[in-house]
C-alpha cells in the first residue's frame, strides 16, 4: 500500500425522495464539508441514514470509496460527479479494494477506525441516478468501496487526514471478500477463510454461516427497492 490520502469528507442527513411510487427515507446525498466533525461510535455529526436497518451502526460508522474509481462513474453515467457521489463519508486516493483488508486500522483524525466489511451497493443508487443497472455493476466491478467501524472517537476533517496503522495478518481483501460473497458462492474454503477474520461484521459473518448451512438471502429487495 502506497501513499494514502483523504480527497473529501462527505455528509448529509436523510431525505425523502418518491421510488417506485411511494417515498424513501434515504441518506445517500452526501456533500463535501472542510468543518472538523466529530466521529462518534454510530456516526460523524451532521450525517445520517435513512434506513437504520442496512446503514449505519457501530459497524457500519463511516462509508469509504476510493477516488480512483469517479472516472469509470463519469463514463458510464455520462457525467461529473462530485466528492460523495457514491454515498460515501469519506472519499480516499490509495486505498483500492485490492489492498484494504478487512481488520486493518487507519488513523482518521483523532479518532482511530478499523475495515470491517465492504460496501454492499443497494437501489439508492438508483433511486439517485436513474440507472438500474449501476447496482448490479457496483457488485460485479469489485468498485464497492468498503466500511470503518469506530475504535477511538475524535475530530475528523480533510485536513487532519488519514494514515494507517496497522495491516492485518491474515490478509483478507475486500476484493476477495467481495469476490466469495457475490461471485465466488461455491468456495465454501473461501468463506471458511473470511468467517476466521474476528475483525469482519456480524451481518457478513451471518450471510457466510448461513451459506455453510446451505441457504443464500433473498438480494431482490437491495438490489431493486422491491420486496
Amino acid at each position: 500500500m502506497g501513499a494514502i490520502a483523504m480527497r473529501s469528507l462527505n455528509v448529509g442527513m436523510p431525505r425523502v425522495v418518491p421510488f417506485q411510487r411511494k417515498d424513501v427515507n434515504t441518506g445517500i446525498f452526501k456533500d463535501p464539508t472542510e468543518a472538523s466533525l466529530f466521529l462518534s461510535y454510530t456516526n460523524l455529526d451532521g450525517d445520517g441514514q435513512g434506513d437504520l436497518v442496512h446503514h449505519g451502526g457501530r459497524e457500519k460508522a463511516v462509508c469509504v470509496y476510493p477516488y480512483e474509481h469517479y472516472p469509470f462513474w463519469e463514463e458510464a453515467l455520462g457525467r461529473q460527479l462530485s466528492y460523495g457521489a457514491l454515498g460515501e463519508n469519506v472519499t480516499t486516493q490509495g486505498l483500492l479494494e485490492t489492498e484494504v483488508c478487512i481488520g486493518d486500522t487507519f488513523r482518521l483524525g483523532e479518532a482511530i477506525v478499523e475495515v470491517s466489511q465492504p460496501r454492499q451497493p443497494c437501489y439508492k443508487l438508483t433511486l439517485r441516478y436513474g440507472v438500474p443497472e449501476m447496482v448490479l455493476k457496483v457488485q460485479q466491478t469489485g468498485y464497492t468501496g468498503f466500511y470503518f467501524r469506530v475504535l477511538q472517537e475524535g475530530l475528523v476533517s480533510r485536513d487532519a487526514g488519514i494514515s494507517l496503522l496497522e495491516r492485518h495478518q491474515t490478509g483478507i481483501t475486500i476484493a476477495y471478500a467481495n469476490r466469495m460473497m457475490h461471485q465466488d458462492k461455491d468456495d465454501l474454503e473461501g468463506a471458511r477463510r473470511i468467517l476466521a477474520v474476528a475483525e469482519l461484521s456480524d451481518n457478513w459473518r451471518r450471510t457466510f454461516m448461513k451459506r455453510l448451512a446451505g441457504s443464500e438471502p433473498d438480494t431482490r429487495e437491495r438490489l431493486t427497492g422491491q420486496t
